[in-house]
């Protein structure tokens, strides 16, 4: 393999695939990229078995061939080097070979034949979502997921395509963001998936400021998203995501509402002497449209906050994680938030009062 180009042409895509390289890995050569060059055209892979990314590059001249090379020291190679500088690259007797002016840097490899084959399995559903829309579904949820939890179907987001809409699911079993946007959808009946944390993560950063429609392509096993120069895959989490709809409170009986950035700033504050542990702050909204935050912990230190907000129904007294009420609060964006409790204040059902597509629910706390 040999071949000149642009510095910015291999950066580029090295960049676009290094998010899924770990740095460190049980097996050596996942901590490489895999290099292919046939017919003018480079293409970039990395994996580390449960998400891939594949990125290219056109290069004009070179011979064709295929390597792996370790990902980081590479990106930090062309990242160090001068702008538009020309790079002279070569692979030869199992040496990476980068010269630029007068700089020379030699680099391991491992064979190309070597690099494990991402199966994505048979193709058998394809449908089209605009990016913006995709991208913000996974915006308003992502926060949500759990990490690292024993229910391992938590640990990555369903996208639920009931061919009427698409709908974004995270929860870690105390809270539940849903995204809901009405989408004409040929699903032949309806399809959920889970795609992994990581593989979440790595596509909404994929999606950022794309405007285009981007194709879903949906496997048994796994989903692949085309992106231009670049190719998204991820394994699919086996097993069923909670019934999340059992969850959404039917009967709610008290509500109110309240300027977002005052709640958040009174709760931010409030939850520095609360527990660190679990961040418990008690909310009491009195009949005259009152609500006092109030926080203590171990030390026997304590805050108190009052603001007014618009009530409907009776006033109500429960805890709940401040964390997980910022979180929220955070993703409403309009000016207000409106937080709908069940008669026995079970549950709270928070809201955008401008954009009823999200919605957030959190389990209130024993205080």
């Amino acid at each position: 393999m040999k071949f000149t180009l642009v510095r910015e042409t291999l950066l580029a895509p090295l960049q676009q695939v290094i998010g899924v390289i770990e740095r460190r890995q049980t097996l050596p050569i996942l901590s490489n990229v895999l290099l292919k060059l046939a017919e003018g055209r480079l293409e970039f892979t990395g994996t580390d078995l449960e998400v891939q990314m594949v990125a290219h590059a056109e290069v004009e001249t070179g011979d064709s061939g295929a390597v792996t090379a370790p990902a980081r020291k590479l990106l930090d190679i062309c990242r160090l080097l001068p702008d538009r500088s020309m790079l002279s690259v070569e692979c030869k007797d199992g040496r990476f070979t980068i010269k630029s002016g007068g700089s020379r840097f030699n680099l391991s490899t491992l064979p190309a034949d070597n690099y494990p084959e991402f199966d994505v399995g048979t193709l058998d559903l394809e449908l089209s979502v605009p990016a913006a829309t995709l991208k913000q579904a996974l915006d308003k949820t992502t926060f949500a997921m759990a990490q690292q939890d024993v229910r391992y179907y938590l640990n990555g987001l369903l996208l639920d395509l009931d061919g009427r809409s698409l709908k974004a699911v995270a929860s870690d079993g105390h809270r539940l963001a849903v995204f809901e946007e009405p989408l004409d959808l040929d699903t032949r009946g309806g399809r959920q998936i889970i795609v992994p944390r990581k593989g979440v993560l790595e596509l909404a950063r994929l999606l950022g400021g794309n405007e285009d429609v981007v194709t879903l392509r949906i496997a048994s096993n796994s989903v692949r998203v085309d992106l231009g120069a670049v190719s998204f895959a991820a394994k699919l989490i086996e097993g069923r995501f909670p019934d999340y709809q059992r969850v959404m409170p039917r009967e709610l009986t008290r509500s109110f509402r309240v300027d977002k950035e005052a709640f958040k700033g009174a709760l931010t504050r409030v939850s520095v002497l609360s527990s660190e542990k679990y961040k418990s702050v008690s909310l009491d909204v009195d009949e005259e449209s009152v609500m006092t935050l109030k926080s203590q912990n171990p030390e026997h230190e304590d805050a108190e906050e009052r603001l007014s907000v618009v009530l409907e129904g009776k006033g109500l007294s429960v805890g709940f994680n401040a964390s997980y009420l910022l979180d929220a609060l955070s993703h409403v964006d309009s000016e207000e938030a409106k937080l709908s409790f069940t008669e026995n204040a079970n549950s709270c059902l928070i809201e955008d009062s401008d954009d009823h597509r999200f919605k957030f629910i959190v389990m209130p706390m024993r205080l």
